[in-house]
């Protein structure tokens, strides 16, 4: 079994090699190592090989990490969140990746002006059929949300995030991501300045590349395989 180290580097390899094909800069893609179900030792091991952002799905573990971990990394929430949890998050994450309605907009706006804070945040798109999948899908609701977010002041929409399909079949995966490149294209010749298109994981991320993306969010390929039997701190 290879060290995180070792799976760092080989990631890294992979995403040079895919920026490479698409002519792209491998500096302008953010690698998010993503660390469900991993204790906060191996966030510390992942930043001292050279990561610096984490992706969490659930709000009572990226709280519980972070009261660990603290600011050595950056903090992405990139789960579904509850517009009650809002305010367990709000004081360390970086970016929320997972706004995916107006309530939830309106509920980060006031809870980051209540502590002086203009947050970062991405649209989820729902880019694929699927029932398990959140995120906004008609496009006058994505445009007012994100009108929303643009007006503002303690709201800063920085682009797009959406999740593929999981399945072999390459090009709907490609479809998906492409959809949310052209969103994100529509959105900004529409007055908005968008730049980050979060999407891409473990099976995918290559594809993503070639389609755009800005933000990976790599959990297994990094930490290894995911033992969803225990809570991390169990681990």
């Amino acid at each position: 079994m290879m060290s995180i180290a070792e799976n760092i580097k080989a990631v890294k390899g992979r995403i040079e090699k895919a920026c490479g094909r698409a002519n792209r800069n491998p500096e302008d893609v953010t690698l998010v190592a993503v660390s469900k179900t991993f204790p906060a030792e191996k966030i510390i091991e992942a930043a001292e090989c050279g990561i610096t952002d984490i992706g969490e799905n659930r709000v009572q573990d990226a709280f519980d990490k972070y009261c660990v971990v603290g600011n050595r990394v950056r903090w992405h929430f990139i789960g579904h969140l509850q517009k009650n949890k809002v305010k367990y998050i709000i004081q360390f994450t970086e970016f929320i990746h997972s706004v995916d309605s107006m309530k939830l907009a309106v509920e980060i706006a006031k809870r980051a002006e209540s502590i002086n804070k203009v947050q970062k945040v991405l649209l989820e798109i729902k880019t694929s059929n699927e029932a398990t999948k959140f995120g906004l899908t008609q496009k006058d609701e994505i445009f007012r949300v994100a009108g929303f977010c643009e007006d503002n002041k303690n709201i800063d929409l920085q682009g797009l995030m959406t999740m593929a399909p999981f399945v072999n079949d390459e090009k709907i995966i490609r479809d998906s991501f492409s959809r949310l490149r052209n969103l994100l294209e529509e959105l900004n010749k529409n007055g908005f300045n968008l730049k980050h298109l979060s999407m891409g994981m473990t099976n995918d991320y290559e594809i993503a590349i070639e389609e755009g993306a800005t933000m990976l969010r790599i959990g297994s390929a990094i930490f290894g395989r995911r033992d969803y039997s225990k809570s991390w701190d169990q681990s």
